[in-house]
Formats: C-alpha cells, structure tokens, sequence
C-alpha cells in the first residue's frame, strides 16, 4: 500500500463534493422549501440518516447538506464558491477564527466527541489490538499505509490525529513517535473514502471519531483521555500540541466541539435558524447518532438572533 498525501489540496477542493438530498414531508402540490447544509464530513451520516428525517418531518423543510474536511468548508465560505444556509464545523474555535466578523458572528456548540482508532479486525492489525496489544505499538509495527488520517490540512480530523501522535509520546516515552507515523501513514483527502477502505480491508485502520467507527458498525479503540480530546477539564494540556496547515493557520490541540451558525445573507436564513434551534433541541438525536451531548450543551458564543433560543 503506498503511503503519503495522493490528492493535493487544490485538487480536492476543486473536486464535487459528496451530496446529499432528504425526502420531504409536505403537503401534496405545495412548493418544497430546502436549507443547505454545509458540514464537516464526520457528520455525514449523523445528519442523513438521523438530523435530516427528523428535521424535515417535524417542519416540512427539505436538508441538502455538503460535507466537506472543516478546513475546506471554510475556505468555500471565505471564497464564495458555496453559499449554505448553514454551516457547521468539527472546531469551534476554527469556525470563529475563520469566519466572525465577515460572514457571522455567532455560532452554537451542539455536540462533542472523542478521538480513536477505528479497525478491521480481520487484519493483523485489528487481532494486535483485539488481543490488548498498546495501540502505539502495534500502529507503529503496521506496513506503511496500512493506517490512515485525514488530510491535515484539510480537516481538524486530520491534525487532531497529529497532535494526538504528538501528546501519546509524551504520555508514553514514544521517542519521535509523531515524526515517524507521518512518515508511515497514508493521508486521505476525503473521509468517505478512509471509511471504505478500512471496512473493505484495504486499509487496517484509520484514525477517526467515535460516531463515525459507530456509523459503520466499526471497531473502535477510543484513546485515552490525556489524548482524545474529549475531556474539556483538559484543555490546557490539548493546547500544548499544535499543527500549522498549509495556508499558515496554526491550530492549538483543543476538545472536540461541534458548532453551527447561518451565514450573512443566505438564500433561506430563517430556515437555517430553524435548523440550528433543531441541533440544540434534540441532544437524544445525536446521541443516538454517536455524538456526545454534555450538560453543558447547548451553548451559545457571540450574538446569536432572536431567533435561537439556547
């Protein structure tokens, strides 16, 4: 298996995204009313097979939703290449780096998660860690591209597995640990594709999030706290880690949240509102979805519209 970065960037980002349309449950003859939904991609499946029949059959509205690496989604709202009604982030505090001032300045957590191994577990890789063998190890013993992380630069996915490379040789005395799974890791560019190739066997792992290896029914070691970025009480210890992408955003290690807002003149604003008020009114959707929805959730940041009551 080769290993390394096959698709550039550029090259993805000019490529169509996965799309996604719901059914709608209206009333015979009457228009269909839509919101567009532009998403990190670990919520591919938590919207489309949960948020979106939900949404649609309590408020007749129609969810088109894009999913893209974070990092991406922003750059297509920067570009105005995409103009969603929504736009929904995998990082907090990216979303409010990237987009406050110019195209909003308000957002709502929703949802965390938590940051793992998930496997096949008819490879060797899988048996190593079915049988109890430390994760690093056997990762570290795997054939060049036989695991996967997103693209770094890309997607928070992608640089939380790197600073997760990075906190776990602390935790556990990994001499140049970081370094040499980047050089041994294959980076994927699209997340559907890191799935597929690790329930087919192609690959033997990738570093993913909880609700996604639960998506698809996937074996999943969830790392420790000290490096899964679950643990808001540690986010003090997340930050020591960083990654700088390729267009010169350094992003601190930090717990994995989960935000939306509408943007400044969308096409359907007040059914993008509709659906924000939705994700912070339904915590048992997207629990059921393999998402976490603390005590603390939902929380507003900014100034939010009269609209959203959280």
């Amino acid at each position: 298996m080769a290993s390394g970065t096959t698709v550039s960037r550029r090259t993805y980002l000019a490529a169509l995204g996965t799309a996604a349309v719901g059914g709608y449950a209206g009333c015979v003859g009457s228009a269909t009313e839509s919101v567009f939904v532009l998403s990190a991609g670990s919520l591919a499946s938590t919207f489309d097979d949960h948020v979106a029949p939900a949404f649609e059959a309590e408020t007749g509205i129609t969810v088109h939703g894009e999913y893209y690496g974070t990092n991406a989604v922003m750059r297509m709202v920067e570009d105005r290449t995409k103009h969603p009604d929504v736009i929904v982030s995998a990082d907090a505090t990216l979303l409010r780096d990237r987009l406050y001032g110019e195209f909003t300045d308000w957002d709502v957590e929703f949802a965390t998660n938590s940051l793992g191994l998930g496997y096949h577990e008819s490879t060797s890789v899988g048996r190593a860690l079915d049988a109890g063998q430390p994760w690093y190890e056997v990762v570290r013993g795997a054939d060049p591209g036989e695991v996967a992380i997103s693209d770094p630069d890309l997607d928070p996915l992608g640089y939380r597995a790197v600073q997760a490379f990075e906190l776990a040789a602390r935790e556990h005395d990994l001499d140049g640990f970081r370094e040499q799974m980047l050089q041994r890791v294959y980076t994927e560019p699209e997340e559907p594709q890191m799935m597929a190739g690790v329930e087919s066997g192609s690959r033997a792992a990738a570093v993913v999030y909880r609700n996604m290896a639960i998506d698809h029914e996937m074996p999943f070691f969830e790392f420790p706290d000290a490096y899964n970025f679950s643990d808001p009480e540690l986010a003090d210890h997340y930050a020591t880690a960083t990654y700088t992408t390729d267009e010169g955003y350094t992003a601190a290690g930090r717990p994995i949240i989960y935000n939306a807002t509408t943007k400044d003149g969308a096409d359907n604003p007040d059914a993008g509102r509709r659906f924000v008020q939705f994700l912070a009114d339904n915590p048992a959707i997207l629990d059921d979805a393999g998402l976490t929805v603390t005590t603390a959730l939902p929380e507003s940041n900014g100034d939010p519209p009269g609209a959203i009551d959280v």
